[in-house]
């Protein structure tokens, strides 16, 4: 394995990779295999669909990106067979904006020439959404904008219980930050994100678990931490 894989309930994974410490999702269902944000290189995305082959025997049918910067984003390249999903921004940021997302991937220390290679294989994701719901087969997985913070067009994504005794996931991408501070720039929405953590909570319930876009995996007490810290900055 390329890297460390937690199981957070049965056919759902997530690892941090070592750039920039960002989440990447994993869910299995019978008819499908789900990717949650892919990185930023292709050669993340090369070891992380060998190490998707070694879990499941499968390989990555659908990528959800969470917004548009690069390291939910880029490695996308990596997994040309696969439908991606993502908000209009996302699809504008692997096209028209792609000058920009390198700027500011090398601005972290990214690799130029890795950069310019995964570049070169990348395509707009072919369902531009801000919700829908993803047929895995054995598992329900909803995507859902639950409204304006550390973009304006940041998605979640809900996997439902496998089972009765397994608890609901949620994939909050970069609304909810463990490892550091909720990241805020230009694009930023701090008025709105409290509200839109009100919505993650309704979505995921109390006893969900939630995986954060950088960091380690919390819970809904850290998620309205997290919440008091952004209103007070209000």
């Amino acid at each position: 394995m390329h890297y460390d894989w937690e199981a957070l309930c049965s056919g759902v994974w997530r690892c941090r990779l070592p750039f920039c410490d960002v989440s990447v999702g994993l869910v299995q269902g019978r008819n499908g295999i789900l990717l949650i944000d892919c990185g930023t290189t292709l050669l993340e995305a090369t070891n992380i669909a060998a190490d998707v082959r070694a879990l499941t025997g499968g390989v990555v049918t659908q990528v959800v990106m969470t917004h548009h910067h690069f390291d939910h984003i880029l490695g996308s390249a990596g997994f040309g067979d696969a439908e991606l999903y993502g908000a209009a921004a996302v699809a504008e940021a692997l096209t028209t904006d792609v000058g920009a997302v390198r700027a500011h991937a090398i601005g972290y220390g990214a690799d130029p020439a890795e950069l310019d290679r995964t570049i070169g294989a990348l395509r707009a994701p072919g369902h531009r959404v801000l919700t829908a719901d993803l047929d895995l087969g054995t598992r329900a997985v909803r995507v859902e904008h639950p409204g304006r913070g550390h973009t304006d067009h940041d998605l979640v994504v809900v996997v439902a219980p496998g089972g009765p005794t397994q608890r609901t996931v949620v994939f909050c991408g970069d609304l909810i930050e463990e490892s550091a501070d909720p990241a805020i720039d230009a694009g930023s929405d701090v008025a709105a994100w409290p509200r839109t953590l009100d919505r993650v909570l309704a979505l995921g319930g109390r006893d969900a678990v939630y995986v954060p876009g950088h960091g380690a995996v919390v819970d809904a007490d850290f998620v309205l931490r997290q919440r008091d810290w952004l209103a007070a900055r209000r």
